[in-house]
């Protein structure tokens, strides 16, 4: 199972074509969302004025080779290792999400494109990086959704609450479920492959169309508030806050540990 390609199968009862149409279906609604996001709460002009004002209130330039390594620096340490985060528990779940979602949509965009029909014969890798991704979201999300989530693990709410910011991660979770169990079920029930299929299609266009109303489109938003905030530390400008103080920091008590997000 592991080593077939689920979409090269499927391409025996539905065309190519609407395969291929869907997935660029869904990269227009990530596009979509996420313009109108930005035009909607006004993220990017928020940016780009921060770092206006940011400019009036540097006390010294940097180079370009310091802008090279704080590129890299926000890559590799906020965005690739999520450095953001202080809860180790907190941090791997998320890494978990990340890694899992990237090698998902990469695998599925290579064996829908690139592998079919099923007469192509598709590495054996692929199929392998899409299942073991899928899984990975699934870990993540769930371990979040059930035990990290702030208004869960510290505020006492139930596990099945739902409001409006769980939208990306419980979606993005069953969309990753339906996806295994859909493959999963492919040659041993096809009806209820069928059944699997059609939720796993109808879950990826409530995570990729709700992108206006949900956390997707702040994957995108991180990394420039992270860049801007290193650039910011770089030239000086602190983002008009004081400069560390010499005493360190007594933030929770001996008896309780803090809890940070």
């Amino acid at each position: 199972m592991l080593s077939i390609n689920p979409f090269s199968i499927l391409s025996n009862s539905i065309p190519i074509q609407a395969m291929q149409g869907f997935v660029l279906l869904m990269i227009l609604l990530v596009a979509g969302g996420t313009i109108y996001d930005m035009i909607e709460k006004q993220n990017a002009t928020y940016f780009f004025r921060n770092w206006k004002k940011a400019k009036l209130s540097k006390t010294r330039d940097i180079s370009f080779s310091q802008i090279l390594v704080i590129i890299f620096k926000t890559i590799t340490v906020d965005v690739f290792s999520a450095a953001e985060f202080c809860s180790f528990n907190r941090r791997l779940a998320h890494l978990l999400t990340f890694y899992g979602f990237i090698g998902y949509v990469i695998s599925t965009i290579v064996m829908v494109f690139v592998y079919l029909p099923e007469q192509t014969i598709t590495p054996v890798i692929w199929p392998l990086i899409w299942y073991l991704s899928a899984l990975l979201i699934c870990i993540g999300c769930y371990w979040f959704w059930f035990f990290i989530r702030v208004d869960v693990a510290a505020e006492g709410n139930s596990r099945f609450r739902l409001v409006q910011a769980d939208i990306f991660v419980l979606s993005l979770a069953i969309s990753s479920t339906f996806a295994i169990l859909w493959a999963y079920f492919q040659t041993s029930n096809p009806i209820l492959s069928n059944v699997f299929l059609m939720f796993y299609l109808l879950s990826n266009l409530i995570l990729f169309g709700s992108i206006p109303w949900s956390k997707f489109a702040h994957m995108f938003y991180k990394p420039g508030a992270a860049l801007q905030k290193r650039v910011a530390d770089a030239d000086g400008s602190r983002r008009n806050l004081p400069e560390p103080a010499d005493k360190p920091a007594i933030y929770g008590s001996a008896r309780r540990l803090p809890r940070n997000y």
